[in-house]
């Protein structure tokens, strides 16, 4: 693994736009990053990171069907009791999931380490399945890259297959929150992909919905929302006005509700019971730090990096902002102190859909807490 300067295309920003990709430089500096790149061996993308990915997502189903139904871990993890049914039935129908995506502590030396699991809501997937691809053909067509440059990125195709395989009957309803514009450029790129296989489709603001007299779930025209994608997390839907309809209305939802498990970094601590010395997985509590000496502290349900402390020695290395998360406990996890290149530090984003890994993106930071703001930078397989 290096990270490998790079000129970047001067008609990047041109094409970036042409194709939607609209949050590529917020105010608060660059997001999208090809001053640089990540270069992988074959081997390396093989053996030590789409393998132990596979071998996690399988824990992660193992774990699920082990505490679905067990009230002590549910409570463990702060799931309200109201939701459980509602879970569970997700669960025994076998209601499929389309993505979700890894983030991985990887040096190449050692083993790849599990960081958290974004299992719900997971955003950066249109620049991983299309814009670094676009990047990776154009820099080997400008003699930037060598010819036989490659790269771990089969998202786009297998979105559009598991949408096909999933044989998704209804008219399909992407939902989110439309006003930030990553969320929107996401839910636009997963809607063309529903469209190319062969769904049709309704984009709406998640506000937009409402709800009947009879508890159907309904658009802005009162159309029933019989199957829905959402880009709005589980735990926010389970404390939203009309969460409590949720157990009762008839709409399949997309990631499924079993999902809001798996999108719990208590998931964690359990892993860990469940396999403890997992090569790669961390040593992670509940109840306190036990034996750890470097640690992060994680909120249950922390976003972006927010309310993460890490611990080095006894002593604080570095926080995340306060967003106010932590209010329903935190988990203490080993620290998987990230990689220095010249001060960026990457955390590797695997992409999971339908269940099998299918790509990888790398985000960087200055910082050793991954947030909103850090870069992506593209990536290849070089040997």
């Amino acid at each position: 693994m290096r990270r490998i300067d790079c000129p970047e295309r001067d008609d990047w920003k041109r094409t970036a736009e042409a194709i939607g990709f609209d949050f590529h430089t917020p105010e608060e500096g660059r997001y999208w990053d090809e001053r640089a790149y990540y270069a992988f061996s074959l081997e390396q993308i093989e053996r030590e990171i789409e393998q132990p990915t596979g071998e996690i997502e399988a824990m992660c189903l193992e774990l699920v069907e082990q505490i679905v139904d067990d009230e002590l871990q549910l409570q463990r993890l702060q799931i309200p009791e109201t939701f459980w049914p509602l879970i569970e039935a997700s669960w025994n129908r076998d209601d499929p999931s389309l993505y979700g995506r890894l983030d991985l502590s990887f040096d190449g030396k050692g083993p790849a380490k599990l960081l958290e699991y974004n299992a719900d809501t997971p955003t950066s997937i249109f620049e991983a399945a299309v814009f670094q691809w676009i990047w990776l053909e154009q820099s080997i067509e400008r003699g930037v890259l060598p010819r036989d440059a490659d790269q771990f990125n089969e998202i786009h195709d297998s979105l559009i297959e598991s949408w096909r395989e999933f044989d998704l009957k209804p008219h399909l309803h992407l939902a989110g929150s439309l006003h930030s514009e990553e969320d929107a450029g996401t839910l636009a790129y997963l809607e063309e992909t529903a469209r190319q296989a062969g769904l049709t489709t309704t984009l709406l603001d998640i506000e937009q919905i409402g709800l009947r007299d009879d508890g159907c779930f309904v658009d802005a025209d009162n159309r029933p929302v019989a199957l829905a994608f959402k880009l709005y997390p589980w735990e926010w839907m389970f404390r939203e006005t009309f969460g409590a309809q949720l157990v009762r209305a008839s709409t399949r939802w997309i990631e499924p509700p079993w999902k809001a498990i798996l999108s719990n970094k208590g998931i964690l601590p359990l892993l860990w019971e469940m396999c403890p010395g997992h090569p790669n997985l961390l040593p992670a509590y509940l109840d306190g730090p036990h034996d750890l000496v470097d640690y992060a502290t994680k909120p249950l349900l922390g976003r972006e990096g927010a309310n993460v402390t890490l611990i080095e020695g006894g002593r604080v290395l570095t926080q995340g902002p306060d967003q106010e998360y932590g209010s329903e406990g935190f988990v203490h996890q080993g620290l998987a102190v990230l990689p220095d290149f010249d001060g960026s530090h990457p955390v590797l984003g695997v992409w999971l859909v339908d269940g099998q890994p299918a790509g990888l993106g790398v985000r960087e930071s200055d910082s050793l807490i991954t947030n909103n703001l850090s870069r992506f930078v593209p990536h290849l397989i070089d040997g």
